[in-house]
């Protein structure tokens, strides 16, 4: 049976702008299968988005078998479009490229169609995928969104196969579903009510109610991109700069599942086109940027940084000083934000690619974290310390050296913290043997540092937990050096008595002030002591 092909096909037409790339057209036409009863028009609203499509389609009056694909809806990995998803208990809706859709048709399988015919179906059947529907409303065009999912199931299945190689306006078509399809323009009130400050675990993420329908669309670029049938040197040209920044773009989306299908799918973009790793890499900096600086509300900072976390594990050494300055300039300041907690796995395994890169970066981190040390969030400071023990277990004598005072007269503080939780995380320290090796080396430093921190604990701490642990460290210093701890405790009693002295001759001077003051005489307005007990309230 020939086929003859004077367009991508008649009944239905689209027609999609992607991006300032070349329009392509073919001479053929391919055979349908049955079509579908009269469906009601969609009128979509222009989300704004760069990529539009429009769709002419003709209604048709015969009836479509329904089943195109080759996967019963029961127990199917994709529910069918029509189905809502009653366990999800809060949704985000994103606004979508506008399209208007008057019926589409089932084209034939790939299995109906001669080999040389194939690839021309495939493009038909992306093509027709190009139509986007609501799904905000689980009961409007039913038909039509399964007809759209059977078709993106099949394409998933001839893409898998791995039959054949992709042409140009093959992979200009698959492009351009893309684009339609994932695209969009999230809405105004997700920016403003949707990020997490990172102190509240219980907030629920919310889901988008197309998921089903999109997971097809990531499963599909996915297997498309990794795909052995894909020329890279082609491809670049249409998963260009534009397309992986919007592909950035959608990073910021509310469902943790779809950030986590990007992940894998930048990751694979990242991996295949060589070419576009430093503009990847510069657009990454550039959300880091506006997150610490500007906005401090981003979804997707987690799955951003796993995947510079494989990025950086797979610098050459020694390390560019672009990397260096990244660290300085977006690893290090990404501490700083209210939300750390939902992102701080992923950023502590970046410093710690970095260190293992080059040790020396070490003593800069530490000096890093000192500059954004918390004061005032105690949950912060835990992981903050956490963080600090990491490093400290992998750092050299040299770089310790460097940063030893400041960073242990930062820990004595933590340890005189009145949150028995930081007090404790601190002196947790020295039950790893690196750091307590470390201390020991210098401890001609460290000791005069802790000391003082250490018995203002043992004589006022309110926590049993932390009295003990300090004890024990205590302990630990004595039968370190004895001799050193003798003399640090006794220089430890002199500046006690010496405080006492001075605050002893202040309380006199006050005293003398008070007395002089209560014998001058009350003239006009002048303000007088009226009895020395008044300044005896403490503040």
């Amino acid at each position: 049976m020939s086929i003859i092909l004077p367009q991508i096909f008649s009944l239905f037409h689209v027609s999609v702008t992607f991006n300032r790339l070349p329009t392509f057209s073919t001479d053929r036409k391919l055979p349908k299968k049955s079509l579908k009863p009269d469906l009601p028009e969609l009128n979509r609203t222009n989300s704004g988005t760069d990529f539009s499509t429009n769709s002419n389609t003709t209604t048709t009056s015969n009836s479509a078998a329904s089943g195109n694909g080759n996967k019963s809806n029961g127990g199917e990995k994709y529910p069918s479009a029509g189905k809502s998803n009653v366990a999800t208990k809060r949704t985000s809706s994103a606004v979508f490229p506008a399209s208007v859709v008057a019926g589409i048709e089932p084209l034939l399988p790939f299995k109906d169609v001669p080999n040389g015919e194939k690839m021309n179906l495939f493009v038909s059947k992306v093509s027709l995928c190009c139509v986007t529907f609501d799904f905000t409303d689980p009961t409007k065009n039913c038909v039509e969104k399964d007809v759209k999912k059977q078709t993106l199931i099949e394409l998933l299945d001839f893409v898998a196969a791995g039959s054949m190689k992709f042409s140009e306006p093959a992979i200009l078509a698959m492009c351009r579903m893309c684009a339609v399809n994932l695209f969009r323009v999230f809405p105004p009130n997700h920016r403003c009510s949707s990020h997490s400050t990172g102190e509240n675990d219980d907030d629920e993420p919310m889901f988008d109610p197309s998921w089903p329908h999109l997971q097809i669309v990531y499963d599909l670029l996915l297997k498309f991109i990794t795909s052995s049938c894909l020329d890279a040197k082609v491809a670049k040209r249409y998963i260009d700069h534009s397309f992986i920044l919007r592909l950035l773009d959608l990073f910021d989306s509310d469902d943790p599942r779809e950030r986590e299908c990007l992940k894998t799918i930048l990751h694979r973009v990242y991996g295949k086109f060589m070419v576009h790793r430093p503009f990847i890499r510069k657009s990454m900096s550039n959300i880091f940027y506006r997150f610490v600086f500007e906005t401090e509300k981003h979804n997707g900072i987690a799955e951003l940084l796993e995947i510079f976390g494989s990025i950086i594990s797979g610098f050459a050494l020694p390390l560019k000083e672009e990397h260096k300055i990244f660290l300085r300039r977006v690893i290090i300041p990404l501490h700083k934000p209210k939300s750390l907690g939902t992102y701080f796995q992923q950023l502590s395994y970046c410093v710690m690619q970095f260190i293992e890169k080059e040790p020396k970066l070490s003593s800069t981190v530490i000096n890093g974290l000192l500059k954004y040390w918390p004061i005032t969030n105690s949950q912060k400071e835990v992981m903050f310390l956490g963080e600090i023990e990491e490093i400290l277990e992998a750092i050299n004598m040299v770089e310790f050296q460097k940063v030893m005072i400041p960073l242990f007269w930062r820990i004595g503080c933590c340890i005189n913290s009145f949150h028995f939780q930081v007090a404790e995380r601190a002196l947790f320290l020295w039950n790893n043997d690196q750091i307590v090796n470390l201390i020991a080396h210098n401890r001609q430093v460290i000791l005069p540092i802790l000391l003082p921190v250490l018995e203002k604990n043992a004589q006022s701490h309110w926590n049993q937990a932390v009295l003990n642990l300090t004890l024990n460290v205590r302990k630990m210093f004595s039968e370190m050096d004895d001799v050193l701890f003798m003399s640090c405790h006794a220089q430890y009693r002199e500046q006690v008595a010496n405080l006492s002295l001075v605050a002893q001759r202040r309380k006199e001077a006050w005293e003398q002030l008070e007395n002089a003051a209560r014998l001058q005489p009350i003239t006009g307005n002048t303000a007088v002591l009226v009895t020395p007990l008044a300044t005896s309230i403490a503040c």
